[in-house]
């Protein structure tokens, strides 16, 4: 366990701190403030405060929590809208508008099978389960960055497309739903029975502010590997600006077996093992064709960032022959994969295995390889002529399934056994689409499949009434009447609850999976105070359930969960410490949580969530990618916090002693287990000076002022609750005479809602 040794913390200065300084955040290809192309690139615009103060602590993403769009659909509301839908009809109309083909972008083979599958892949395929960020939830495809990159090359075509379906259903059907069912749609058409579709995407209405990588430049990779060739966390792709990987090999070289590895890391960062991988390359590149028409450079206009109002978000205007049709270029590489276009087969496999091939190059000059016979096996058919053939055409990284052994095993399988190719991509394809929705509380429609997987995080469903007034009445003076401190039990149920994180819906307090492995044993946790705490809400929940007399008065029918008695428990603390304090309050507290069977829960995917920092517990490891300060942000981001809720936490927890390991790092209260407004009174006192220590690095000194007694000790993530100017004005409203019972209120109602995020059941979620 760490907590702000010298061993993880990089130097910080005191006069950064105190300057409000955490966290570097540069405009996008700036180096720095002061360089004079930034400064002209901005000439008439106002200049954020990072660009004077690049170091400035960003809180933007906090505020945007604050912000409620009129344009916000509530979740509930749209799946409503969603199940009533007739979805046969919908995808009527989708399949309707995927084979009538515009004169201003002609379709291939008469049908857009292939590009919306691409656009629903595109779409989904941002996803890493390192942070849990991108992927099809809230359509950010339809924003910059997104929209513009270079792998999305002419994308903005498949969306104006699809306005003709969005515009009849509305609010009833998203973008970010019609884009993934239109990705359904296509391979249905292409004869490929698919596990299903569940709705219940909600569009975002503004971009998603997301660490793509440090790169300046788009299609460049270099600063996301290390010396030893090991990709930055959480990064995934393997260059700025594509989805998964450089189709013609590593930077553009053709390396079959360096493609393999870049294959490997990149597709295990979004989540999928090696057949899952196998399966979408597979099956993604038998339906369709690349597009390299034309060199690019001579051809191709600007992404739609880059476009004049003219242009109405599209971009990538190819001004070589018709523009469009025989003369697209997008990718720079060329051709189709298989025999069938737009017809489901086992063509790719079989053209993989069946032919030798040879490197060449695309019309648009982009590496890619043809059978070393291409002139004789003439049997692709031409996407606009239909008396014109041409060979099969595979990228460097297709080749990487034949001669990578793990890969190489599986494909040789499925080239002997269709059906299990089949399966995999139906499979790994309703990963693809649906990782980033959530739980299944979350999936809507008349498709969601039967079958559950282990990737979805499942829940066993309750088979007994729940507790009510009476019953939690009783539990709260079980919980009372053990030895557990208001401080341990807030700390289990914290520890808990904040894995939960909205990026992609996974974590929470439902399901108890504290008690399993690999949660029960990360550092922050304190394994040992753990267990025992535990124990101890065990031996009611078996008592209660088993035992009680009221529940054999019941026929034994009522149960509680031992995830409902963590965050009950944590609620008895918080009121036994605000009663302490001198502060009468009722923690709300809604039951309904069920426990997780341990074969329920994937330890590797929910190591993933194990905290590099959380400021709230003033932990923070050497896995850390951003300063102390910038990680608490990071954190309150995806626990939906606003500026106001994560300080007041911050606040409380420090009073409750909660921070992990028992460290006394911004406990700046006489009376540590109480809940008190101590953290910010003391922080803003004047007769407190503070210093960087002498001997611990990130950690802070504060003297009297008059004595030079030391009086607290403090991090960043504490400091910068006075030096910078927004939170310290929160600071100053709950330090004010008259602000402990507000500031009481107020911590228990961001309690209950960082309690209550992944209570996707209830009517607020």
């Amino acid at each position: 366990m760490k907590t702000f040794t010298s061993a993880c913390l990089a130097s910080v200065s005191a006069l950064s701190i105190l300057a409000g300084s955490a966290h570097a955040v540069t405009p996008p290809g700036f180096a720095q403030s002061a360089d004079p192309d930034a400064a002209q690139a901005l000439d008439g615009q106002p200049r954020s405060n990072q660009f004077w103060w690049p170091n400035t602590l960003d809180l933007s993403e906090l505020r945007s929590n604050a912000y409620s769009s009129e344009l916000e659909q509530d979740a509930a509301e749209y799946r409503a809208r969603f199940e009533a839908l007739d979805l046969e009809a919908v995808k009527s109309d989708i399949a309707q508008t995927l084979t009538t083909s515009q004169d201003w972008w002609p379709a291939d083979y008469g049908a857009y099978i292939g590009l919306m599958i691409r656009l629903a892949w595109h779409s989904a395929g941002t996803y890493r389960v390192g942070d849990g960020r991108g992927g099809s939830d809230g359509g950010q495809i339809r924003f910059d960055p997104l929209r513009s990159w270079p792998d999305n090359g002419n994308l903005d075509k498949a969306r104006r497309l699809l306005w003709p379906v969005k515009e009849k259903y509305g609010d009833a059907l998203s973008w970010s739903d019609l884009i993934i069912l239109s990705g359904n749609v296509s391979l249905e058409m292409a004869g490929f029975e698919t596990l299903g579709f569940a709705g219940g995407r909600v569009d975002h209405w503004e971009p998603e502010m997301v660490y793509w990588g440090a790169e300046t430049q788009f299609l460049s990779g270099s600063e996301r590997y290390d010396e030893n060739g090991e990709m930055e966390e959480p990064l995934a792709a393997s260059e700025i600006g594509l989805i998964y990987v450089n189709p013609e090999g590593p930077g553009g070289n053709p390396d079959i077996m360096g493609a393999a590895q870049e294959i490997r890391t990149t597709f295990s960062r979004m989540g999928m093992d090696a057949e899952g991988t196998v399966a979408l390359i597979v099956g993604g590149h038998t339906l369709g064709k690349a597009h390299g028409a034309r060199p690019a450079a001579d051809c191709v206009g600007p992404e739609p960032a880059a476009e004049g109002v003219a242009a109405q978000g599209m971009g990538w205007s190819n001004r070589c022959g018709t523009g469009a049709g025989p003369d697209t270029t997008t990718s720079g590489l060329e051709g189709a994969w298989t025999g069938t276009p737009i017809a489901w087969s086992n063509n790719y496999v079989e053209n993989l295995y069946n032919f030798e091939w040879v490197q060449t190059e695309s019309p648009a000059g982009a590496i890619q390889w043809v059978p070393e016979n291409a002139d004789e096996v003439r049997f692709v058919p031409d996407a606009h002529d239909p008396d014109t053939f041409h060979p099969p055409v595979m990228q460097t990284t297709d080749l990487a399934l034949r001669y990578d052994p793990e890969y190489g095993e599986i494909t040789r399988r499925w080239f002997e056994n269709p059906g299990e190719m089949d399966a995999a991509f139906a499979e790994a394809w309703f990963q693809l689409t649906h990782r980033d929705l959530g739980p299944l509380d979350r999936y809507a429609g008349s498709e969601v499949p039967e079958e559950t997987f282990i990737w979805q995080d499942p829940l066993p469903e309750a088979d007994y009434e729940q507790i009510d007034a009476e019953d939690i009445e009783r539990l709260e003076a079980m919980i009372r009447d053990t030895d557990l401190t208001p401080s341990e039990m807030v700390r289990t149920a914290w520890a808990s609850a904040s894995t939960f994180r909205d990026t992609d819906m996974r974590g929470g307090a439902n399901g108890a999976r504290i008690r399993f492995a690999p949660q029960n044993g990360w550092d922050v946790n304190d394994a040992e105070e753990l267990e025992r705490v535990l124990g101890v809400l065990e031996g009611i929940q078996s008592d209660f359930n088993g035992n009680g007399l009221m529940n054999r008065l019941r026929g034994n029918q009522t149960r509680v969960s031992l995830a409902d008695l963590i965050v009950l428990a944590g609620g008895v603390g918080i009121e036994d410490a605000a009663a302490a304090a001198g502060h009468e309050v009722e923690v709300p507290f809604t039951p309904g949580r069920v426990d997780a069977l341990e074969e329920q829960t994937d330890v590797a995917s929910f190591e993933y969530l194990n905290p590099a920092a959380d400021g709230f517990r003033n932990y923070y490891s050497d896995r850390a990618r951003l300063e102390p300060a910038a990680m608490l942000v990071d954190r309150a981001d995806t626990l939906t916090l606003t500026v106001p809720e994560m300080t007041v936490l911050v606040g409380g927890m420090r009073a409750l002693d909660a921070n992990a390991g028992g460290a006394e790092h911004g406990v700046l209260t006489d009376t540590p287990g109480e809940l008190s407004n101590d953290f910010f009174t003391n922080l803003l006192d004047l007769s407190t000076r503070w210093a960087e220590s002498e001997t611990e690095e990130g950690v802070y000194i504060g003297t009297d002022v008059s004595s030079g007694e030391t009086r607290w000790t403090a991090t960043e993530v504490d400091l910068i609750f006075g030096s910078n100017p927004e939170l310290r004005a929160v600071a100053e409203h709950y330090a004010v005479t008259g602000a402990e019972e507000r500031f009481v209120n107020d911590f228990v109602a961001a309690w209950v809602k960082v309690m209550e995020l992944d209570r996707f059941d209830l009517d607020n979620a």
